[in-house]
């Protein structure tokens, strides 16, 4: 129904900058809540961002704030991630996802998902 597909990782030394983006496609996502999660090796999937269908709301963890920015631009039916000054601790598969208006914070409450992008954050 709603098809997500992440761009935009890679490799990057630590203090370096990546944007990640997500390209839907199926629907529009004018209507849905969109949102950024991260999972490492041998961790619970955790998140990261999200941003109200309207783009007036975004809330970003405590572990990347200030450092990343969500954003949408629904004419284009894509939403990013703006990752700046990174971590090592960054390193992880980034996933985005959608839901139906409201915003979540835990990753079982979104509907639909892409296929992740490797980011990977060196010393």
């Amino acid at each position: 129904q709603v098809q997500l597909v992440e761009s935009g990782g890679g490799l990057v030394q630590a203090g370096g900058s990546l944007r990640l983006s997500c390209a839907a496609s199926g629907r529009t996502i004018s209507s849905y809540a969109m949102a950024w999660f991260r999972q490492a090796p041998g961790k619970d999937r955790e998140f990261v961002a999200t941003i109200s269908w309207s783009g007036d709301f975004t809330f970003h963890a405590d572990s990347v704030k200030g450092r990343f920015t969500i954003s949408r631009d629904n004419p284009k039916n894509t939403v990013s991630l703006q990752m700046n000054s990174l971590k090592p601790e960054d390193t992880a598969v980034y996933y985005c996802a959608a839901k139906r208006n409201t915003v979540g914070f835990h990753h079982w409450q979104y509907d639909y998902w892409g296929q992740g992008t490797q980011v990977t954050v060196s010393s």
